[in-house]
C-alpha cells in the first residue's frame, strides 16, 4: 500500500465531493485501489446538535450508509462503555484488535461473525479535542494487517482529518444557528447577513404567546419544578409552529415570538392558515399536557396568545457586537397588545380583524376593541371552539 501521494489525491477529490458520505466513499475506494485489504470502514464523528450526538459513515460493499446518534444517554450507554471509540476517545490512542477469537465488545464480535480478521481504530487529530472523531477499519484478509499497512492507513486518516473537520465545523455552525435562532434565521446568517442594521421588510402572520401566572409559579415552587413546566409548555407551543413551518425568533422569558413569512411558495392566506392551524395544534398540545399534570398534582398551563398579519422589518438590530435577529414594527406592536387583551377577555387564542381576513374558517367574533398605543379600535376574533381558557 503507498500514499505518497495521498494528500494531493483528497485535494483534487475534496473539490469534486463537497458531501463528506460521497468523500470518505471515494477515500475508502482509494484506499484499496492503493492496495490497501480493507472491506469495511466506519467514519465516526460528534457533533452539538442537542438531539443528535453524532454521525457515522459506514463504507461497506462499497457503498456508504449515514446514520446519526441520539446525543441523550450516549456517554452513559452500555454500547458506547464497552466500545473501542471510548478506548480511543479517552487514551487519544489508535487501537487495534485481532478477531480470530470471540470478543468481548459487541461491535467486535459482530465484526468477528461477519468475516473480519482485524480491526484497528484511529483519532482524527482535530484542532478541536473535545468530541469524538475518529476512523476505523477491518479487513477479512486472513493475515490481518501488516505493521506497515497499518502505519500506511494511520497516515492516511491523518490526511483525511481536516477535510472531515471542516465538514463538521460547518455543521454545528448551522445546528447551534439552527436550535438558537431557527432554521431560516440561520440559514440568513451563515449567508453572510450579519450586518448591523441589515434588515428586509416582509409580510408576515405574527405569534406572540404568553405562559399565563409564571413569575408567581416561580416564587411559590422550587426551580426544578418550575422549568419542568415551562419547558413542557415550549414544546407544546414551538412543536406545532416547526410542524407548519414557521420561525421560532426568540423566547422573551416566558413568552414566544414567532413568524409565519410570506414568499415565492406561501401567500399571505397559506401564511395565516399555518399559523392558526399551529395555533390550535398548541391548544390541543397543552391540554394533553395539562391532563397529565393534573393528574400529578402539578399546576395547569394557561397562556394568553395572539395572532396578527402585518408588515415587519426582519433582520439586525443591537450593539456592535451583541447583536439580534428579529422582527420590529407596528404589527409586532399590535400583535403585543392584542395579547395583553387576551386575559382580560378569557381567551386562550385571540386574533386580529386583519389576520381574520386572511382566513377561511369561521371565527368567533369578540367585538371592537382598543389596544394601548393604537389609534383606531380594532376587531377581535377567537377560536369558535376554544376550550380551556384561563
Amino acid at each position: 500500500m503507498k500514499i505518497d501521494d495521498l494528500g494531493l489525491w483528497l485535494s483534487g477529490a475534496a473539490k469534486a465531493q463537497r458531501d463528506l458520505g460521497a468523500l470518505f466513499e471515494a477515500f475508502c475506494l482509494e484506499l484499496r485501489r492503493r492496495g490497501s485489504v480493507i472491506n469495511r470502514a466506519s467514519l465516526g464523528l460528534e457533533g452539538l446538535d442537542p438531539e443528535i450526538g453524532g454521525m457515522r459513515y459506514t463504507w461497506e460493499d462499497d457503498a456508504v450508509r449515514h446514520t446519526s446518534v441520539p446525543r441523550a444517554g450516549v456517554v452513559q450507554s452500555a454500547s458506547y462503555q464497552n466500545s473501542p471509540m471510548r478506548i480511543v476517545d479517552e487514551t487519544d490512542r489508535p487501537f487495534r484488535q485481532r478477531l480470530d477469537s470471540e470478543q468481548p465488545m459487541p461491535v467486535l464480535e459482530e465484526l468477528r461473525q461477519t468475516g473480519a480478521t482485524d480491526y484497528a481504530m484511529f483519532p482524527m487529530p482535530f484542532i478541536d479535542k473535545t468530541r469524538s472523531a475518529v476512523i476505523a477499519y477491518s479487513t477479512p484478509s486472513p493475515s490481518g494487517f501488516g505493521e506497515e499497512e497499518l502505519r500506511q492507513i494511520e497516515l492516511a486518516t491523518d490526511l483525511f482529518s481536516p477535510y472531515a473537520e471542516r465538514q463538521v465545523l460547518r455543521q454545528i455552525a448551522v445546528d447551534l444557528l439552527d436550535v438558537y435562532v431557527g432554521p431560516h434565521t440561520g440559514r440568513r446568517i451563515i449567508e453572510g447577513h450579519v450586518e448591523r442594521g441589515d434588515v428586509e421588510t416582509i409580510e408576515a402572520a405574527i405569534w406572540l404567546a404568553d405562559l399565563r401566572g409564571f413569575t408567581r409559579r416561580s416564587e411559590s415552587s422550587a426551580i426544578k419544578d418550575v422549568l419542568k413546566g415551562l419547558n413542557a409548555w415550549l414544546e407544546a407551543m414551538v412543536t406545532p409552529i416547526h410542524e407548519h413551518e414557521g420561525e421560532v425568533l426568540k423566547f422573551i422569558g416566558d413568552a414566544i415570538l414567532a413568524i409565519f413569512p410570506i414568499g415565492p411558495e406561501r401567500s399571505g392566506r397559506a401564511a395565516c392558515e399555518a399559523a392558526l392551524a399551529a395555533a390550535e395544534g398548541a391548544c390541543r398540545r397543552v391540554d394533553e399536557v395539562n391532563r397529565t399534570r393534573v393528574e400529578k398534582g402539578l399546576w395547569p398551563l394557561e397562556f394568553g396568545l395572539s395572532l396578527h398579519f402585518g408588515e415587519v422589518a426582519y433582520g439586525n438590530i443591537g450593539a456592535p457586537r451583541r447583536l439580534d435577529f428579529t422582527v420590529i414594527g407596528a404589527a409586532v406592536n399590535q400583535a403585543s397588545r392584542l395579547q395583553d387583551l387576551s386575559k382580560q377577555l378569557r381567551r386562550r387564542v385571540v386574533i386580529s380583524g386583519t389576520f381574520s381576513g386572511y382566513t377561511k374558517g369561521q371565527l368567533t367574533p369578540l367585538g371592537i376593541h382598543r389596544l394601548r398605543d393604537i389609534a383606531e379600535p380594532q376587531s377581535v376574533y377567537g377560536l369558535p371552539a376554544e376550550t380551556g381558557a384561563g
